[in-house]
């Protein structure tokens, strides 16, 4: 039986790649302390900034949202629902149940209401969904950053999700994506400062910590997720990290350390879109234009955002 370094009591979890023996009170003392070493290592945010966290009703944005609030931020929560039948159904109530059992503030916005749901962009959209999800997510994430208010965007992503990504972008050289892989982008034209607080956490980590800490969660994986590339990589670093407890760690850490440093990243010039005001690249942005191909209409600025 494992005894926990702290207090000698039976340990409830062993971390072999920070070789760490912990009962449930010291691994939440020690989760929400490497949270606060990680905010403060990448100089994230402080206690005087308004945060939105991104939730989805999963392990990882729920666990951040609770251990910021325990840790004193002022932090709110934001859900997007993606019209996902009933996998965002039980997204939003979990989300919205968590937040009412704390009081704490949360914001939804409807994507149906906005756009369209996931499941009818599909219908119309030749790409993987995971690709325009993703990019309606950080659009509506940005959009209501600002007009609410707030000085920070927090997400959940953890560092399977990093390493994954790295991954991907290490294995096609993808040098743009690899220039901008970093746990802070800051703020600029029109977007606000986005943080990854988690990026240092495994996906298992989080668990327990939701778990420990009583949230309860979505546990399935959203059903356009199958057949995703991440997961594929995920897999192929889990097979490693089991044999050498450590290595996804030090990949996407020594990346940040010594390889990010040395990459040149363009700043590309970001104007209003023509349509709805949102920074972008082109006269008219990628949301803007996806919203044209569902309704053909002419855009016009007159349309809403």
């Amino acid at each position: 039986m494992r005894k926990c370094v702290k207090c000698q009591n039976k340990a409830v979890v062993y971390l072999p790649q920070h070789r760490l023996s912990l009962c449930k009170e010291h691994y939440m003392e020690w989760y929400a302390r490497r949270v606060e070493a990680t905010i403060r290592e990448f100089r994230m945010f402080s206690k005087k900034d308004r945060v939105l966290v991104a939730v989805s009703g999963g392990k990882d944005s729920l666990a951040l949202w609770h251990v910021l609030h325990r840790l004193g931020y002022r932090a709110d929560g934001l859900y997007i629902n993606l019209g996902i039948d009933e996998y965002s159904e039980r997204s939003k109530l979990l989300c919205d149940k968590f937040a009412k059992d704390r009081d704490l503030v949360l914001h939804v916005v409807e994507l149906k209401r906005e756009v369209a749901s996931i499941p009818e962009i599909k219908q119309v959209e030749k790409r993987p969904a995971c690709s325009f999800c993703g990019q309606l997510k950080r659009y509506y994430m940005n959009k209501y950053a600002r007009l609410l208010g707030y000085h920070v965007i927090a997400t959940g992503h953890n560092l399977d999700d990093e390493s994954a990504t790295l991954l991907s972008n290490v294995l096609s050289w993808n040098m743009e994506y690899l220039s901008r892989q970093f746990p802070v982008l800051e703020e600029r034209e029109g977007f606000v400062r986005k943080v990854k607080p988690l990026c240092k956490f495994t996906e298992k980590e989080n668990a327990l910590y939701a778990f420990l800490a009583g949230i309860e969660y979505v546990e399935e994986e959203c059903p356009f997720a199958e057949g995703a590339s991440s997961i594929e990589h995920k897999m192929i670093l889990n097979q490693v990290e089991e044999k050498s407890p450590g290595t996804k760690l030090r990949f996407y850490m020594d990346f940040l350390r010594r390889m990010h440093p040395l990459l040149s990243s363009e700043e590309v010039s970001l104007v209003p879109c023509r349509v709805c005001g949102e920074p972008t690249t082109a006269e008219v942005c990628s949301v803007c234009r996806l919203r044209e191909r569902l309704s053909p209409k002419p855009l016009s600025s007159s349309a809403s955002s």
